[in-house]
């Protein structure tokens, strides 16, 4: 109906426009009378043309409300579809890939408490510790498939098992929500495909990166180029080489530098498996390969950071003085480090917005109610500024 109107008005100013046409053709010897007509047919052909604009914008305000409206109004039916659902007697089957990890161990305790808030039994919410081996991992996920849970929450040994481990979860007919370590392009591609209910909920991992590699920026070349060669010299210690959060910190935090225009010069790149001994041990090997020349640290994870702080006080070393050390997570150790000046910077990796984030999409899927396919949420750059107010949160 809308379209129809406009069309007509349309028309209608083009028929005054036409009049306008034919008031130029008026007897010339009453030149006063044609002008009189001309300016009619023009006023007639403005006002058409204004209703017409009018009109149209009118009816585009109008579509773009009812589309808010529509999409507002689902988005509530959801919520109050999951909301009223009855989940004291529903069970959920988390899988964390190691119960060791420092930041796992704050984000399945955020999980459960906000899993019985929102009215889940205790005894129903299962979690269990793949230990960071995949086949233990496999073991448990077929062990809630026979139990029969509602749903799973998976945080994967290896995100290069996904594809497997949906194919099992999605065959069995229970809804999966992915956490913290990130199936790839392609298998995420495959839950928009056949809409399956399964989505991934996480931060995206290049931005913890990028905003590692901007703390070192902000200090400026100057002050973080301690043996005055023009470059950021820096030792990096890696993850999990097989997780997509440790390959994209790795490579945006050094990224940030490139795109800033400093030049860079990697002395050592070792893979720590986000362990804080197994860190200690590669930067103390760094530093006594390399020495003085180690500018910067850049440590995938806390754990690893708070290692790498073990060996650079054993050194004799000063974080802020002749050489800058930053980690992601934000652990409560590493922002008070951070306070007191023993690490340049962390990256806050919010558990309380993944883990709830998490809960709620698992919810959805029991109340029928579904999810997109990527449920992201943002890191936060940590530094002196601002560690005591993340620190108050977290504590």
């Amino acid at each position: 109906m809308k379209k129809k109107v406009i069309c007509t008005l349309l028309a209608s100013a083009m028929v005054a426009t036409m009049l306008t046409g034919c008031g130029d053709k008026a007897t010339e010897t009453d030149t006063t009378k044609t002008e009189g007509t001309d300016d009619k047919a023009d006023d007639a052909a403005d006002d058409a043309t204004d209703d017409a604009t009018d009109d149209a914008t009118d009816a585009a305000d109008d579509d773009a409300t009812d589309a808010a409206d529509a999409a507002d109004d689902a988005a509530d039916d959801a919520a109050g579809d999951a909301a009223s659902t009855d989940l004291s007697d529903k069970t959920v089957g988390v899988c964390i890939y190691q119960f060791s990890d420092n930041f796992m161990t704050l984000f399945r305790g955020e999980l459960e408490n906000y899993l019985i808030e929102k009215g889940f039994a205790k005894e129903n919410i299962k979690i269990v510790d793949g230990a960071n081996d995949q086949a233990t991992q496999s073991g448990q996920i077929d062990n809630f498939i026979t139990e029969g849970v509602d749903v799973m929450i998976v945080n994967p040994v290896n995100s290069s098992s996904a594809e497997t481990i949906t194919d099992k979860v999605v065959g069995a007919g229970i809804p999966l929500v992915y956490i913290n370590r990130e199936p790839d392009e392609a298998e995420e591609k495959r839950w928009e495909e056949n809409n399956w209910d399964v989505t991934y909920v996480g931060c995206d991992a290049s931005q913890s990166g990028t905003f590692q590699g901007e703390m070192i920026v902000d200090l400026g070349l100057d002050k973080v180029d301690l043996n005055g060669n023009g470059k950021i010299d820096y030792v990096m210690i890696e993850g999990d080489p097989e997780n997509v959060d440790a390959q994209l910190r790795t490579e945006y935090s050094i990224k940030a530098l490139e795109d800033a225009g400093l030049e860079v010069n990697c002395l050592d790149d070792q893979v720590g498996n986000w362990d804080q001994a197994t860190a200690q041990q590669l930067v103390a090997n760094s530093l006594s390969q390399h020495g003085a020349d180690v500018e910067v640290v850049f440590c995938n994870n806390d754990a690893m950071a708070l290692g790498a702080l073990q060996s650079i006080e054993t050194e004799g070393r000063k974080v802020g003085e002749d050489i800058f050390l930053v980690g992601v997570d934000a652990l409560s150790e590493a922002l008070e480090n951070v306070l007191g000046g023993k690490m340049t910077g962390t990256v806050f990796n919010d558990h309380f917005a993944q883990s709830h984030s998490a809960a709620d999409a698992a919810i959805n899927f029991i109340a029928g109610t579904g999810n997109d396919k990527y449920i992201g949420c943002d890191y936060v750059k940590v530094t002196q500024d601002n560690a005591q107010s993340i620190l108050d949160m977290v504590k």
